[in-house]
């Protein structure tokens, strides 16, 4: 059932790019397109191509091996129209990627998108290689997750009144902005990735970046509010109290919630960017450090290690539902469990130290990979593609042992100022496709030069599906290809 809803995936797309249609049989016979499973390792994401006189042959030991050699195929096909055949080149390809940890991060919480566009972005995704998509769920300006225990998360921390306008001059544009989830939307997201061999990561970032949270449920902070919905971007002072046991319930019910919509063997609880100055005046938070014995230590307040403590308790929630806990490096700053999955997105060096300590480690640094940066954004041309295509996650500057502590790399979206379709396209492609080659490919054949034609197709393939995507990059590739000739 799998190959055959694998070979109508790619019977509908020849049709898309080709305009001609091609029919799907299990009966062998000469000028087919063949998809061959066979024995052996049933997660190896490892294919083979051969295009020759007689077809297309496309084998793996794996159904998510046979979805790649596909994605290749469909890749190479040229766009034409009215036209009853055409033809690729004779090849032999084997492939298999470099890491195996491939994801993209969008942020729903600051600016809601609908369920059949997510849809969309998985598919881009899925053209990309892209094995997880990790869903940013909530933050202080939206909490877009049903949680049946706790109701008022959205009907209260889905809306907010207004946002502030990019100038960042106290001006609001007085827009309402709202939206969120069903569980079973959510889950209809999680079987459509998995139908594309794509896992869902959820993320509730915690404790801090809880505003919505707060303004649903006072009683989880530190003061006990009143709390609003932040209008605002930034980081702010008010989190979830840690020094509460009804805080830390709180957590661990929504975390049931959350793993109980999705399989994801990753559970993302965020971490970043919590301050302390609350907890430093709060009785139960300075009651609950003396009552656990924490003890000023030279490179970790009690505070800090205050939060280390509090993630520990949901790891251990986390952990004993068979998953594993991820979050971003400030959690570096306390002790945390050499088990839990760090995404380094401050530096490129927090990576580096994130592998060097023990850590499984996702590189995703705010200089490189995320999209979504303002300054980054205005690089023009050749310069923003290099940016992305040239970092290599494994860095030269760790040791052969520490290198095998990165598992992959990410790319991130985040919607602060990026609220449609258009707007988060442009960011996303065509950066997406030199991110896909650092994932994917190793190092030794990984080559800007011959990177350009290809994303050139890409983005051939972007027009016919209606896709936006930063127009300068390719001007300036067509420009530099032709000066070469």
């Amino acid at each position: 059932e799998k190959q055959k809803k694998d070979a109508e995936f790619l019977a509908s797309h020849i049709k898309e790019v080709t305009g001609i249609e091609v029919k799907t049989t299990d009966k062998q016979a000469k000028g087919q397109i063949r998809l061959v499973l066979n024995a052996g390792d049933t997660q190896s994401e490892a294919y083979s191509l051969v295009v020759n006189k007689n077809g297309i042959t496309i084998s793996a030991t794996s159904h998510v091996g046979i979805f790649y050699g596909i994605q290749s195929v469909m890749k190479a096909l040229p766009i034409t129209k009215n036209v009853k055949s055409v033809s690729l080149p004779a090849a032999e390809v084997t492939d298999a990627p470099r890491f195996a940890y491939r994801a993209f991060m969008i942020d729903v919480g600051r600016h809601y998108f609908s369920v059949p566009y997510l849809k969309k972005l998985i598919d881009v995704f899925a053209m990309h290689n892209i094995n997880y998509f990790h869903w940013h769920l909530t933050e202080d300006q939206g909490w877009r997750l049903e949680i049946k225990k706790y109701p008022m998360l959205t009907q209260i921390g889905s809306k907010r009144k207004e946002t502030i306008l990019p100038t960042n001059k106290n001006e609001f544009d007085g827009v309402p902005v709202s939206g969120y989830y069903t569980q079973e939307e959510a889950r209809e997201i999680v079987k459509y990735a998995a139908d594309r061999y794509i896992t869902v990561i959820p993320e509730v970032d915690m404790p801090g970046h809880m505003l919505a949270a707060l303004a649903s449920y006072p009683e989880l902070g530190c003061t006990g509010g009143p709390y609003e919905v932040a209008t605002r971007f930034g980081v702010f002072e008010d989190v979830l109290c840690a020094g509460k046991a009804q805080t830390l319930q709180f957590a661990k019910d929504v975390m049931d919630e959350i793993m109980d919509i999705f399989p994801s063997e990753y559970i993302h609880i965020g971490g970043d960017e919590c301050p302390k100055n609350r907890w430093k005046v709060c009785g139960n938070c300075q009651k609950k450090i003396a009552d656990l014995g924490i003890q000023e230590l030279p490179k970790h307040s009690k505070e800090e290690q205050l939060q280390t403590w509090f993630m520990g308790e949901i790891e251990k929630q986390i952990r004993n539902r068979g998953r594993k806990m991820m979050g971003w490096d400030e959690i570096l700053e306390g002790t945390p469990s050499k088990d839990i999955t760090v995404c380094g997105w401050t530096s490129v060096n927090a990576s580096i130290r994130s592998a060097r300590e023990g850590h499984p480690t996702i590189v995703a640094p705010i200089s490189n990979f995320y999209f979504s940066n303002p300054r980054i954004n205005k690089i023009e041309g050749i310069p923003s593609i290099q940016r992305v295509y040239d970092l290599d996650p494994c860095s030269d500057k760790l040791s052969p042992a520490d290198q095998q502590n990165i598992i992959g790399a990410e790319g991130c979206i985040w919607t602060e100022w990026v609220k449609d379709a258009e707007k988060m396209e442009w960011e996303l492609l065509p950066r997406l496709a030199a991110l896909s080659e650092v994932q994917w490919t190793a190092k030794d054949k990984r080559n800007l030069e011959n990177f350009f034609p290809r994303m050139l197709h890409m983005q051939d393939l972007y027009r016919l599906y209606g896709l936006n995507y930063k127009a300068d990059i390719e001007d300036a590739v067509k420009k530099h290809l032709e000066e070469k000739k």
